[in-house]
This record gives structure tokens, sequence and C-alpha cells, in this order.
């Protein structure tokens, strides 16, 4: 066994460790080095293997209880290829409108707008062609992308930066909608996320999380092959622990539901016969997106009571 070159950890949810094993690959990540798992790292099409994923016996949380640290999950994402090149543009686009409407049709779309991992920035072009934010805070690790980014913003005052730990440069109370899409599952410390970005939400804010739901359908046909079981995943979600995980960070009016994602014909295709041990990588196929509603769930929540009266008490500018 290897897991002595890798971080312990208890349940990121309630602190406890009284945990029980129930999804494991044939070949255990924690049974590995640092530098054999490289070639596991990305790719939708390998070998399954993961750290083995346990259930928190207090909670309810499926986690890892043993994870890489933050210095060695640096280094693996700076050399991380993106899994989605294998969807077109137009399907994340499609996506991701949808992502918008749904947060839109609750949180109010002026004051400032704050999202952590947009990527090229789809809900973020979304925002700024369809909302009145003042100031775009996006939070990237990604630099190479750091000027597109900016130019999704359609010329509004934005602020770009890489780290994804540190918001202290978003002014407390300013943001209205804060935005998390298949991020807050890549954290090691989910719990001081939630409770920093609520923290810059003023009185009216939402903040929108998508996730994958480990409860849903799809993980239970595909089994372990189930795509999210992978190295980037320290723990994930089913819409009861997302709950009761903004509950515990401060957040208020939490709301889940099913999301729906598009998908190109051959890419859904290609992942329904990988789960059953085939290959169709040179059988031509129709390439047009469908949208389903695959495993992904998005979680809107509100800022909380305490927020609207520390908002209240401010002084006003003059």
């Amino acid at each position: 066994m290897m897991d002595h070159e890798f971080l312990r950890r208890p349940c990121p949810l309630c602190g406890t460790n009284d945990a029980r094993e129930e999804v494991r690959s044939a070949q255990r990540a924690e049974a590995k080095t640092l530098e054999s798992l490289r070639p596991f790292w990305s790719g939708l099409f390998k070998e399954k293997l993961f750290f083995s994923y346990h259930r928190c016996l207090a909670c309810g949380l499926l986690y890892n209880p043993i994870f890489f640290d933050g210095p060695q999950l640096a280094n693996l994402y700076s050399s991380m290829a993106p899994n989605m090149d294998l969807v077109t543009s137009d399907a994340i686009a499609a996506t991701q409108r949808g992502y918008f409407e749904a947060a839109a049709a609750r949180a109010m779309l002026d004051g400032d707008y704050l999202e952590i991992g947009p990527d090229i920035g789809y809900i973020v072009g979304e925002a700024a062609q369809r909302g009145d934010f003042e100031h775009f805070w996006l939070f990237e690790p990604n630099r190479a992308i750091h000027d597109q980014l900016r130019r999704a913003t359609g010329g509004r005052p934005a602020t770009v930066l890489p780290d994804m730990d540190d918001l202290s440069a978003v002014p407390d109370g300013s943001v209205s909608l804060a935005v998390m899409v298949h991020v807050l599952d890549h954290l090691l410390d989910p719990l001081a996320a939630l409770e920093q970005i609520r923290t810059k939400l003023r009185a009216d804010g939402t903040l929108m999380i998508v996730t994958h739901d480990e409860r849903s359908l799809l993980r239970r046909v595909m089994g372990v092959r189930w795509p999210p079981f992978c190295l980037q995943h320290p723990e994930l979600y089913n819409p009861t622990t997302i709950h009761n995980l903004l509950i515990r960070a401060g957040y208020g009016e939490v709301a889940v539901n099913r999301s729906y994602n598009h998908f190109p014909i051959d890419f859904l295709a290609r992942q329904a016969a990988w789960t059953i041990g085939l290959k169709l990588d040179r059988v031509p196929l129709p390439a047009f997106p469908i949208a389903l509603r695959l495993g992904n769930m998005l979680t809107l929540a509100s800022a909380p009571a305490q927020a609207a009266e520390r908002s209240s008490s401010r002084p006003v500018a003059v």
C-alpha cells in the first residue's frame, strides 16, 4: 500500500472518520504511487482507476478518505487536457445556456457576478449579454484562457484571477450571482469554499452549483464505470448531501433539481458501448446534440437572513 504518500482526511461535510467503503476500482489508486497514477489522470476511455469511495456513516456523503494533497493536485491539474474535447462547443454552449437560464429565473442580474472555474466563459458570456452586472469576478487557474474570459464579458469591468481558493479581492456583500459548474466536487475543502462565497453574496444574492448526482439512474446503470468515479473527484454528492452541505455552510432556501445536458449522439453511443466493453471509435455516427437529464443536478441557494441584516446596516455611499 502506498497511501502514506497521499492525504488522509475525515468527511469534508461533517468532519467524522466513521465511514464504510462503497465503491472501488479493480486497481486501487491508494495502492499506487503518485507517478504511476499520472497516466490515469485524464481521459474518459481508459481503464478505471480511482481512490476508493467511502460512505460517511454520520452524514451520508460519498468521499475519498485517502486522496491527493493540495500540491499534488496543483501539479496534476497543470498538465491536464480537457476531457470535453469529445463534446462539440455548440453542445457545451447549449448546456451552459440552460444553466444560466435556471439561475436567471431566481437571481437578480445586477450587482457583481462571481464565477469559480469559468473555463472559457460560456456562462460569463450569457451573463454579460442578458444581465446588468457591474463587475465580473472570475477565478480561473488556467492563465492561458484569461484573455478569452475577459472578451466574454463584452467589455464590462472584470477581474480575472488564477487562485480559486482566495476570494479576498471580491468585496463582501457585493455579489448577486455566484456560479460553480462542476467545481465543488473537485475541492478538498468544499465547506470552507462555500462559507467564503457566502460572505461575498449580498442580501438577495444567489449561488448556483452544478454537480454530478451519485444517486442518479445513470450511476446505478453504469456501476463502477460511471465517469464521475475518477481521480479528479474527492467527493460526490446527491440531493440530500449537497443540501446539507449548503445548510451547514450557512445558506438558506436550497433547491436541488436534475439538470439537462446537451450531448452529441456519437459521444453518447461511444460512452454506452465503452460501458459494456465495446469500442466504436471507427464507426460513423451522427453528431447532432440532444438534451438529456443524465446524472447531473443543479442547486440554487440563497444568502442567509444574517447576510440581509448585515447588508442593511452597511453605510450608503454618497
